[in-house]
């Protein structure tokens, strides 16, 4: 599993990101290995979980997305790394592209496997 999809899963979890899934997607598409998906409760909290994922990921591992969208509105933020693609949703926003149905054939990896236990660290 690349380091980058547990770092970001471990920021999100951080910033209390709701109903986090990954998806391993490279058996799929050509799009990317992994999509993130993760839900948010309000704008602010959406723009805080893009920033903690583009920090984290930039802090441990020197990446910046390649591209980046929705930071404007922020009812959905997506975070491209070529390799991993996070998504951030408003619940409303998540539930209308219900992007778990749409890449149903994916590999899901259970996203508590990946977080950190107190005093762990990559």
């Amino acid at each position: 599993m690349d380091e980058a999809v547990k770092i970001a899963v471990n920021a999100l979890d951080s910033r209390k990101g709701q109903d986090i899934e990954v998806l391993r997607v490279d058996g799929v598409t050509s799009m990317a290995d992994y999509f993130i998906i993760c839900s948010g409760s309000s704008n602010t909290q959406i723009r805080t979980l893009g920033d903690e994922v583009e920090f984290k990921i930039k802090e441990k591992l020197g990446l910046d997305p390649l591209h980046r969208e929705g930071y404007q509105s922020a009812s959905w933020i997506l975070l491209d790394y070529g390799f991993l693609i996070v998504h951030v949703f408003h619940r409303d926003a998540r539930e209308f592209y219900n992007l778990g149905r749409l890449w149903a054939d994916a590999e899901r990896i259970d996203p508590a496997t990946l977080i950190e236990q107190e005093g762990e660290e990559s």
